[in-house]
């Protein structure tokens, strides 16, 4: 009964912490580090990679991009390599995988209002498994290189995702997770998928001054 209490709080502390190292948004820190205005006010409104680089910045958004794809890498492979000695099961991994990337989209540090998750969610499936996430990177390179559109290489991505691990690895635990991601990534696009279907979505490149009302918060 010792053990099975034991064994149950360290579980809930790796996902506990996988969340909070998933609520620190890079876009925000590397934002204030570079005298950067805050990127929920300008843009799109999301605190991420692709809207740092509106600022023209190139080393600021290249440090987040790193900082957000790092953080789900790094508790989700901690987890794995730690899986042994903690004698943590697959629901533990699954619950580390879906905490960090709750957290990056709700970070407690910042109000709860986080970015959309998409290098977050490659951190974590370069985690899992170097092939699943470099096939899913090569399938966002691949549209972005096409049509230049961030949202929708996201988006394409987050919909092969899922289909990449099955492909690899067959029906497992961690295929849900990737589902349930997949689909929180889909929602956070919710109004970039609007404006794809209406033909209105801008190419990287564009620089809005103000964020978009229907963005705010994503």
């Amino acid at each position: 009964m010792v053990f099975y209490q034991s064994a149950s709080m360290t579980s809930i502390l790796f996902i506990v912490c996988a969340y909070l190292i998933g609520s620190l948004s890079f876009a925000v820190i590397v934002s204030r580090a570079f005298g950067l205005p805050d990127p929920h006010s300008y843009g799109s409104g999301n605190p991420g990679a692709t809207n740092v680089l509106r600022t023209g910045r190139k080393a600021a958004a290249l440090i987040t991009l790193l900082g957000d794809g790092g953080k789900g890498w790094l508790a989700v492979f901690a987890a794995i390599k730690l899986a042994p000695q903690f004698a943590l099961g697959p629901e533990v991994i699954a619950g580390v995988f879906l905490a960090v990337f709750l957290g990056h989209i709700y970070p407690v540090f910042f109000g709860f209002r986080g970015g959309k998750g998409v290098a977050t969610a490659l951190g974590v499936l370069l985690a899992v498994d170097p092939w699943l996430g470099l096939a899913a990177l090569a399938t966002w390179l691949v549209i972005f290189a096409l049509f230049k559109i961030s949202s929708l290489s996201a988006i394409i991505a987050a919909v092969t995702a899922p289909l990449y691990d099955l492909a690899m690895a067959g029906p497992r635990l961690l295929t849900a997770s990737i589902v349930v991601m997949s689909v929180l990534l889909l929602w956070r696009h919710s109004a970039n998928i609007r404006r794809l279907l209406a033909g209105e979505e801008g190419k990287v490149g564009n620089k809005p001054a103000v964020a978009a009302p229907s963005e705010k918060g994503q």
